[in-house]
């Protein structure tokens, strides 16, 4: 998915008009349906504001990744990275557990 698909994926799904966002960002509507028919692209400061505005990572935005990371679950992991060694370990075993158990239950059903 694109830049422009992604952004207007995601403003829409937070319920922001072109407009709105705009406003947030401190520029006029305009700018965001050129963003989003990639006609124009954003600066990096720009980007990272749009991706603060949407509560989502910039990897996710510009599409470096596919996974949604909101502002809750960035600082989990951030809490998490901070644990001793053998504390993560012991997260990463009940995450693994938890994961394998959810994808037998997805096969069985």
């Amino acid at each position: 998915m694109s830049f422009g698909e992604r952004l207007s994926e995601i403003r829409k799904k937070r319920g922001l008009s072109q407009e709105e966002l705009a406003h947030l960002l401190g520029t006029q509507g305009p700018a965001i349906g050129r963003y989003e028919r990639e006609i124009a692209k954003p600066t990096i400061e720009v980007a990272s504001k749009l991706a603060k505005f949407l509560d989502v990572s910039l990897d996710y935005l510009v599409g470096n990744s596919d996974i949604e990371i909101d502002k809750i679950m960035s600082k989990r992991i951030q809490e998490i990275s901070k644990f001793p060694d053998e504390d993560k370990q012991h997260v990463f075993a009940v995450l693994d557990a938890f994961i394998a158990k959810s994808k037998i239950r997805m096969i069985t059903t």
